[in-house]
C-alpha cells in the first residue's frame, strides 16, 4: 500500500492523499461506512459505487461469529463474498468484544468472551485476530488492542497501553510468520490508546510507530470522554504521528467532528451515525438536522435538503419520505441512507477540494460557525 500527499492546507494541519490498495486507489480525507457484517445496512454495492464510497469497513468479532471466516475465505475473499471490488478495512473485533459481548476474562494473553448472539465461549488472541482478518482478506488490517471506557483512570489506561504495545508485537510477528492467503499485501495499522492522558498518548504513539509502515489509527476516543478532550488529543497526536502516513480516527463521527479533524491532520474516518440515524429518521442536511418523524413534515410537499443532489431528495419529498418511516416500510430506510452517506460523502469531497484550492481554513471555519446552532451536527 502506498500514501503520498498531493496538496497541504498552508494554514491547518489539513492535508489531501492517495491511498493506493490493491483494490481501489482512494482520495483522502475519506468517509468509510460502515459494512460490519459483510453489508451497508440497506444499500447495496452498486449504489455505494454511485454514491463514491472508496473504502468500507467489516468488522472482525462478528464476521467471525457470523457466517465465519472460513466460509468467506472459500467465498474467495469479503470482497468476492459481498461482490465489492474497491477497498475494505477490517476492524480487529477488539471493540466490540469489550462493548458488546459479555466479557468473563482479559489478560495479557488475549480475552475470553460469550457470543452476544448464543452466550457460546470464544478465546481472541492477537494471533486470532490477524488469522481471522487473514481469511477475509481485507486490505487495510487494525491491530488488535484493548480500549478502556471514556471515564477510565489512569491507572486502567495505563495498563490498557501496556497490553496494547504488547499484542500489537504478536500482532506483526504473526504477520511476518504468515503469508497473505491472497494475492495481495495487506497493510497492519497500530491503534494508539491512552484515553486522554497526554502522557500515555505519547508513550503509545512512541512505542507504536516502529511498527507502522502505511498508516496509524487513533483509538479510544468518542467513547465518553469531553469533546474538547478528544480533540485536545487529536491535536496532540498530530504532532506526534508520522506526517508521511494516513492517520486514522476510529469511530468519529458527526459532520463537524469531522471538519475539526480534517483541520487537525487526520485523513480516514468511519461512524455509524449516517447510516443508524438514517434508519431512525434522522437526516443530515445543509441546513441542519431534520427529524423526519416529526408532525409537521406530514403536509411538507418539500424535498429533503434543497442543496442536496442524491437520487432521495431528487424524487421524493419529506411527507412521501415521513409517511414510509410511519408504516414501517423498509423503503423508507433505504431512502434515508441514500441520503445521509451523500450527505459525507460531499461533505468529504468539498474538504478535498478546498483543500487543493486554497480555502480550506475560510470554508471550514463558516461551515463550523454555521452549524453550531444545529445540535447533533
Amino acid at each position: 500500500m502506498q500514501f503520498s500527499i498531493v496538496h497541504s492546507d498552508k494554514r491547518t494541519s489539513a492535508r489531501r492523499g492517495i491511498l493506493k490498495t490493491h483494490h481501489s486507489e482512494i482520495h483522502t480525507p475519506v468517509f468509510m461506512p460502515i459494512g460490519t457484517q459483510g453489508a451497508v445496512k440497506t444499500i447495496d454495492p452498486e449504489v455505494l459505487t454511485k454514491l463514491d464510497a472508496q473504502i468500507i469497513l467489516g468488522n472482525t468479532y462478528h464476521l467471525y461469529i457470523r457466517p465465519s471466516h472460513e466460509l468467506i475465505h472459500k467465498a474467495g475473499s469479503l470482497h468476492s463474498f459481498m461482490n465489492w471490488d474497491k477497498s475494505i478495512l477490517t476492524d480487529s473485533g477488539g471493540f466490540q468484544i469489550f462493548s458488546l459481548a459479555r466479557l468473563n476474562k482479559i489478560s495479557d494473553e488475549g480475552v475470553e468472551f460469550q457470543s452476544h448472539l448464543d452466550g457460546s465461549r470464544h478465546f481472541f488472541t492477537p494471533e486470532v485476530s490477524m488469522n481471522i482478518q487473514r481469511h477475509l482478506g481485507s486490505d487495510i488490517i487494525m491491530a488488535f488492542d484493548e480500549c478502556p471506557p471514556g471515564q477510565s483512570n489512569e491507572k486502567t489506561v495505563e495498563k490498557a497501553v501496556e497490553r496494547t504495545s504488547l499484542w500489537m508485537g504478536q500482532c506483526y510477528e504473526y504477520l511476518e510468520k504468515n503469508d497473505p492467503l491472497f494475492d495481495w499485501q495487506q497493510t497492519l495499522f497500530p491503534i494508539v490508546q491512552g484515553s486522554v492522558y497526554e502522557s500515555l498518548r505519547k508513550r503509545s504513539a512512541e512505542e507504536l510507530m516502529s511498527f507502522a509502515k502505511c498508516g496509524m489509527a487513533i483509538g479510544g476516543l468518542a467513547v465518553g470522554e469531553e469533546k474538547n478532550a478528544m480533540f485536545d488529543t487529536v491535536e496532540q497526536m498530530d504532532g506526534l504521528l508520522p506526517k508521511d502516513q494516513p492517520r486514522y480516527l476510529m469511530g468519529v463521527g458527526r459532520p463537524t467532528d469531522l471538519v475539526i479533524s480534517v483541520q487537525l491532520g487526520v485523513d480516514m474516518f468511519d461512524c455509524v451515525l449516517p447510516t443508524r440515524n438514517a434508519r431512525n429518521g434522522q437526516l443530515f442536511t445543509s441546513q441542519g438536522i431534520v427529524n423526519i418523524g416529526n408532525n409537521r413534515h406530514r403536509e411538507s410537499f418539500e424535498t429533503i435538503d434543497p442543496d442536496c443532489a442524491c437520487y432521495t431528495c431528487q424524487n421524493f419529498t419529506r411527507a412521501y419520505l415521513r409517511h414510509l418511516f410511519n408504516i414501517k416500510e423498509v423503503l423508507g430506510l433505504r431512502l434515508a441512507t441514500i441520503h445521509n452517506l451523500t450527505y459525507y460523502m460531499a461533505l468529504m469531497e468539498k474538504m478535498r477540494s478546498t483543500i487543493t484550492g486554497g480555502d480550506f481554513e475560510s470554508w471550514s471555519n463558516g461551515f463550523l460557525s454555521q452549524m453550531t446552532e444545529h445540535k447533533g451536527m
